[in-house]
C-alpha cells in the first residue's frame, strides 16, 4: 500500500494435523485454475474520536488460540494508521472492536501494510510495516494491542536499487524464512520485486543484498506481495498485485526456493490468483491487497494445500469515486476457493494417484 493521489487503471516443513499426504513433485501447471466464493464485507471502518475513517486496508492475518488476529491499515482524516481486531468466528468480525495501535509504544505517525508472524528462534511476535522505510515492532502477546514496541528500522539507510535514479522507492514489506535465511520482499509500484536477505540467527538485523528477482511492466508487477512456502513441499509460492481495466487483481508464481527463479503457477490468463473474472458473489472492483489465512504462525509462512484456500483481502465499492486515495471506502472481504486449483493439487489424500 502507497500513499498517491490516484490509482492506476479502472481505479519447519510439515503438513498440519488431519492434512493428508503431500505430493512434493506435483509442480506443474496443467490442473484447475483458482476459483473463489466471496463473502460480503466482514471488517468495515468504526468511529475513532477526533478523526473520520475512510477505510480499513492491507490485511495481516494468523489463526491462533482459538481466535482470528487481524492486523489493518487505517486510512483516515488524520492520515494512516494501524489497528487490530480479533474474533473466534467470521460472523462475530463485524462486531469485534477495532484498536489503534497509536496508543502503545509504537507510538502515532505515518504507519501501514502490517504483516504478523511469530518468530520461533526468538519466541517473540513481530509486526513488520512501513513508515516510509521498512519498520518492525515486537510483542510477547498478539492479543494485547498495548505490547507492540516503539519501531525501528530494519535497514540504516535505504539501499541504492530503490533510491531514484535506480528506483522508484519501496513498499508493501514481506519477511519469509527458511532454515538458513530470512528475506525481505518488496515491491515499487514501479513493475519490480525486490528481496533482501539475513541470517536466521541476525533476524532481524543484517540486511543485505538487495536484488530485484522480478521485473515486469508496472500494471502487471504493481504491489502488495505475499509469499508463502506449501507445507510438505519445496515449493513456494509468491503472489503480487497487478493493475487492469477491470480493477486490481492478484496473479500468482511458484519456485523451489526463495532464491530460485519465479515461475507462472496458474494456467489461467496473467497466471490470475484472484480477480474479477474469477471471484463469485464479488462485491468489490477490486480483488486487492491481503493475506492468506494462516493456521502456522511462525516465520516460515506456511500453508496448508490440504485446508481450502482462505485469502482476506481489501474490496471497495466500483460505484464510488473520490479523488483523493486516502478516501476510498476500502473494506475488508474472504475470499475461499472452491474446488482443485494449483496449490491443492499438492495434496494427496492416501491411496490417491500422484
Amino acid at each position: 500500500m502507497k500513499v498517491r493521489k490516484c490509482i492506476l487503471g479502472a481505479t519447519m516443513m510439515s503438513a498440519l494435523a488431519g492434512c493428508g499426504s503431500i505430493n512434493a513433485t506435483a509442480n506443474d501447471t496443467t490442473h484447475a485454475a483458482f476459483n473463489w466464493t466471496s463473502s460480503a464485507p466482514l471488517i468495515s471502518p468504526q468511529p475513532v474520536p477526533g478523526q473520520t475513517i475512510y477505510g480499513v486496508k492491507d490485511p495481516s492475518i494468523v489463526y491462533v488460540n482459538g481466535k482470528y488476529h487481524v492486523f489493518m491499515t487505517t486510512a483516515g482524516s488524520a492520515g494512516w494508521g494501524l489497528a487490530y481486531t480479533s474474533f473466534e468466528k467470521w460472523s462475530d468480525a463485524s462486531s469485534a472492536t477495532i484498536v489503534p495501535l497509536d496508543k502503545s509504544p509504537m507510538g502515532p505517525g505515518y504507519r501501514a501494510a502490517p504483516q504478523v508472524f511469530y518468530f520461533a528462534p526468538q519466541k517473540t511476535w513481530y509486526l513488520v510495516y512501513q513508515g516510509g522505510d521498512p519498520l518492525y515492532s515486537t510483542s510477547n502477546d498478539i492479543a494485547d494491542p498495548k505490547s507492540w514496541s516503539a519501531p525501528k528500522p530494519f535497514f540504516s539507510a535505504a539501499p541504492d536499487i530503490v533510491k531514484q535514479p535506480q528506483g522508484h522507492g519501496w513498499l508493501d514489506f514481506w519477511v519469509i524464512c527458511d532454515d538458513q535465511k530470512c528475506y525481505l520482499f518488496n515491491t515499487d509500484d514501479h513493475g519490480r520485486l525486490l528481496r533482501s536477505e539475513t541470517d536466521l540467527r541476525q533476524f532481524p538485523h543484517g540486511f543485505h543484498n538487495t536484488v530485484a528477482v522480478m521485473t515486469e511492466k508496472t500494471e502487471d508487477l504493481f504491489e502488495a506481495s505475499n509469499t508463502y512456502r506449501i507445507a510438505g513441499t519445496h515449493t513456494y509460492v509468491t503472489l503480487v498485485e497487478a493493475v487492469s481495466p477491470k480493477g486490481r487483481y492478484f496473479r500468482i508464481w511458484k519456485s523451489d526456493s526463495l532464491e530460485g527463479k519465479w515461475e507462472p503457477f496458474s494456467p489461467a490468463s496473467m497466471n490470475a490468483f484472484a480477480s474479477r473474472d474469477n471471484v463469485k458473489q464479488a462485491w468489490s472492483q477490486d480483488i486487492s491487497h491481503g493475506e492468506m489465512v494462516r493456521t502456522n504462525t511462525d516465520q516460515t509462512m506456511t500453508i496448508d494445500p490440504c485446508r481450502p484456500l482462505e485469502y482476506l483481502y481489501q474490496g471497495n465499492d466500483p460505484a464510488v469515486r473520490v479523488d483523493d486515495y486516502i478516501k476510498l471506502p476500502y473494506r475488508l472481504g474472504l475470499i475461499t476457493a472452491q474446488g482443485d486449483n494449483p496449490v491443492s493439487a499438492l495434496c494427496r489424500q492416501p491411496g490417491a494417484t500422484p
